[in-house]
């Protein structure tokens, strides 16, 4: 019997291993013995495919969603006029200072991460007021621990509410011409009950093991002052009240996101260099060399006929007993990110209701494992950078129980309210 592998073509191979390497680099976040990590890992493999003529450099410019690109660089420049201001650093500060029980300075933290990463994407919020954070909570002799699990379950789940709030939805925005305020209506409720499920895990969890809290040292020691820009801050707020607006009209998310952040761009006191080096590059460079990866597996005609195959055993994800167990372990696995974009890529028309489900439960998924969004690898690494360790097992205690509470009342409210059937 002939070996199938001989009767495919080499350049096909070639593809796959790549694609394969990729994701496993996706995986573990780098390769053992390098220092790549996982955009370095995309954007090499991006580059062997244009060398060895599996792409063309037409149909990487084709393969890549550029008005997502667009919504992602705009709102970081958006973020970048709050982050300018102080915005970021003040609230961090005032919700370490700001309660006197761990238990309300718990439900601030929760709803401040939450409620920014609705709007300001959930990246960009934990990135700014991770090390403010921890500065503050330590001055107060509090374990930093735990506020920061919150930190980054609530900037997950908060973000699930709207189609800005992290790049998947924004990607899952772009392909659906999903309205903002439509999906704000579908995803709000599971991404409240989510902010609900993060407060309560964490508060049962570390109960008793907050620390003792010193208020006298709350407003002293170990955290500098920090001074907001009001007029700087104004100018963020404005901005943010126009692209809601913006969203109410016909006019594509990318354009209106684009006109906002040249808006901010244009400023007496703030240098667009400043502005533009706040910018997340790694993670646009990251968005492009994945378009591209998949863009070359496309046109092997292997996701298509994977598809087709799913299909015809009925196993698409469009129903709740495959998306969310897909959703999971892809989340968790190789990241939400590029689970969504790899997703997308082998799955090009999907039903409107499977889009607001992939945005949900894949957000959602992310709380599980620190691996499973950049948003908890961002909160790891920044809180490290000050000196406070969150350990794997110690966010698994708490990521496990939020994240499948959160998932198992999505599930209901996404078949009771009709969008997705459970099977």
């Amino acid at each position: 019997m002939p070996n199938p592998l001989l009767t495919v073509p080499p350049m096909t191979l070639t593809v796959v291993a790549l694609f394969v390497l990729t994701y496993v680099g996706m995986a573990l976040g780098r390769f053992p013995g390098l220092r790549i990590d996982r955009t370095g890992i995309a954007l090499v493999a991006a580059i062997l495919l244009l060398a060895i003529g599996a792409l063309e450099s037409g149909q990487v410019t084709e393969a890549i969603d550029f008005p997502t690109l667009f919504i992602l660089f705009g709102l970081m420049v958006l973020s970048a006029q709050y982050a300018a201001s102080g915005f970021y650093d003040w609230c961090a500060l005032r919700v370490a200072q700001a309660a006197r029980s761990p238990a309300r300075l718990l439900a601030v933290t929760v709803a401040v991460g939450g409620g920014l990463s609705a709007v300001l994407a959930n990246d960009v919020v934990v990135f700014a007021m991770t090390p403010m954070l921890c500065v503050g909570l330590l001055a107060r002799r509090l374990d930093p621990r735990p506020y920061l699990i919150a930190l980054a379950g609530a900037a997950n789940a908060g973000s699930a509410a709207t189609v800005i709030g992290n790049p998947q939805n924004i990607l899952i925005g772009q392909l659906g011409h999903l309205d903002f305020w439509r999906f704000l209506a579908v995803c709000g409720v599971p991404a409240l009950v989510g902010l609900v499920a993060v407060y309560a895990v964490v508060w049962l969890a570390w109960r008793g093991r907050f620390g003792e809290p010193d208020d006298g040292a709350a407003g002293q020691g170990g955290a500098e002052p920090v001074t907001l820009d009001r007029a700087q801050l104004g100018k963020a707020v404005v901005a943010t009240l126009a692209l809601l607006g913006l969203f109410t009209t016909d006019l594509p998310h990318e354009i209106g996101v684009l006109l906002v952040a040249g808006a901010m761009l244009i400023s007496r006191r703030l240098a667009s260099r400043g502005m533009l080096g706040m910018v997340d590059w790694h993670l646009l460079v990251l968005f492009a060399a994945l378009f591209a990866i998949n863009h070359a597996l496309k046109l092997t005609g292997l996701p298509a006929e994977f598809v087709s195959g799913l299909e015809a055993a009925g196993w698409l994800p469009d129903r709740l007993a495959v998306m969310t167990p897909l959703a999971l372990a892809a989340s968790n696995s190789i990241g939400n990110v590029p689970a969504v974009i790899l997703l997308l890529a082998a799955w090009p028309s999907p039903p409107e209701g499977a889009l607001y489900g992939l945005a949900v439960l894949s957000t959602l998924a992310g709380n599980l494992l620190i691996p499973g969004s950049l948003a908890n690898i961002i909160v790891v690494e920044r809180a490290a950078a000050s000196g406070v360790q969150l350990g794997f097992l110690e966010h698994a205690r708490c990521g496990i129980p939020m994240t499948l509470l959160s998932m198992g009342f999505a599930v209901l409210w996404l078949w009771g309210t009709g969008w997705m059937r459970l099977s």
